[in-house]
């Protein structure tokens, strides 16, 4: 915890060197988690079967206690309690890290869920924290492009454990307690450093610490359950298509996880500076509107045979759709009262997580009987998507935070 000598003002802050500065620090963190999460997203699967043995069975137990900590989120509106939220994104980070660079050494089903869980309570709390301070520390004009080159810095992370994996696995004849322990390793001395080398940072507005949850943010609680839906239909089940259907191999499947990196890292910079001149009701409906068009392709892939090129496009397209979705961060953040945005960071998600409870499981039924029917659904959604971002003013704030606002004009 800090002492009030090291609290510092967002205003005296600015008078800091520009590596000491709340940015520089949200730039470090981006760049520090997808060190410890893209290593072990990528190792895992060859992880869980080539060591522990692992069947279809026990990779779906792994998968839904994983997303567990994030549909438990709002219980860091507790802990905020007690801790400064900047502390507990850097605590939540070294868990995070420390977890990973355990997994190796624990080949068991049990060592494995434990340390995911512990992984996965690191990142999703991280998440949590980090969307908060994100709003409260970046100036409104400013949001969209410097959250887009946040945005960008992780990805260009993950490109870089990917690529490090690629290179370094078959040449040097790598572990995976080598890799993991060095991955997160490397996040886990990050976290440390952004909570040493740091002041705490005051933000002008003192955030509630209890359950919150607003009526007038009715339209942000439902963009964000559907974005959650969509998102686990593309998770879940996009890669897998690759697999099933086209028979990629790890190479090939790292290889496109890559280049949508590449794309994320080098688009997300000018969709921040768009959604900053277009808004975020254009920028948000012109995401739906590609989604849908995405969804229906892959649809379509299994209904009229299309080929692995398509699939390959659209697995980048939707990708980079879905970097969009800081849009709707801005959103909140134009028509959320300040001392609102941590708590609500909390619910929403939450509320963003409510689908990977059940829809990976129920959709994996459909997927047996329709894989196009899976992806239907997804385009439905997608729609529903689009419906509620046509809600959204052209100028968002508060009062207006939707077109049937009593106070929103035409």
């Amino acid at each position: 915890m800090a002492n009030r000598k090291s609290i510092v003002t967002l205003a005296e802050a600015q008078s800091l060197p520009f590596w000491r500065r709340p940015v520089f620090l949200l730039m470090l963190m981006a760049f520090a988690m997808p060190i410890a999460f893209a290593t072990w997203n990528a190792l895992l699967n060859n992880f869980v079967i080539e060591k522990a043995r692992f069947t279809g069975v026990e990779i779906g137990w792994l998968h839904t206690l994983r997303e567990v900590p994030g549909f438990l989120a709002v219980g860091v509106i507790v802990v905020i309690m007690y801790m400064r939220e900047q502390v507990l994104a850097t605590v939540a980070l070294l868990l995070l890290g420390v977890a990973t660079a355990l997994t190796g050494f624990f080949p068991t089903l049990g060592g494995i869920l434990t340390l995911t869980m512990l992984s996965s309570l690191g990142f999703h709390y991280y998440e949590t924290v980090n969307q908060s301070l994100q709003l409260q520390w970046i100036d409104k004009a400013r949001a969209p492009q410097t959250i887009g080159w946040i945005v960008g810095i992780g990805s260009a992370a993950s490109l870089m454990a990917y690529g490090l994996l690629v290179v370094t696995w078959k040449t040097f004849e790598l572990q995976y307690t080598t890799v993991y322990l060095a991955a997160g390793g490397f996040t886990a001395l990050v976290a440390l450093f952004a909570f040493f080398a740091y002041p705490q940072f005051e933000s002008p507005h003192p955030q509630i610490r209890t359950f919150v949850l607003r009526r007038r943010y009715w339209l942000y609680y439902a963009l964000q359950f559907m974005a959650g839906a969509r998102r686990q239909i593309f998770i879940v089940f996009a890669a897998f298509m690759m697999v099933e259907r086209f028979h990629f191999e790890v190479q090939q499947i790292t290889a496109l996880m890559m280049l949508n990196f590449i794309a994320n890292m080098l688009f997300a910079p000018l969709m921040g500076r768009a959604v900053a001149r277009w808004g975020e009701r254009r920028a948000l409906i012109f995401e739906y509107v590609g989604l849908i068009g995405v969804f229906v392709c892959y649809g379509g892939i299994y209904a009229f045979g299309w080929g692995v090129a398509l699939a390959a496009a659209l697995y980048v397209i939707d990708h980079l759709l879905f970097a969009l979705a800081f849009a709707l961060k801005t959103y909140f953040q134009k028509i959320a009262d300040p001392q609102d945005i941590a708590p609500t960071a909390a619910v929403a998600f939450t509320i963003n997580h409510i689908a990977a409870v059940f829809l990976p499981a129920a959709l994996g039924y459909l997927w047996v009987r329709s894989p196009g029917a899976v992806f239907a659904l997804a385009a439905i959604m997608a729609g529903l998507s689009l419906a509620l971002a046509l809600l959204i003013p052209r100028h968002p704030e508060k009062g207006r935070e939707t077109v049937l606002s009593r106070a929103c004009r035409a």
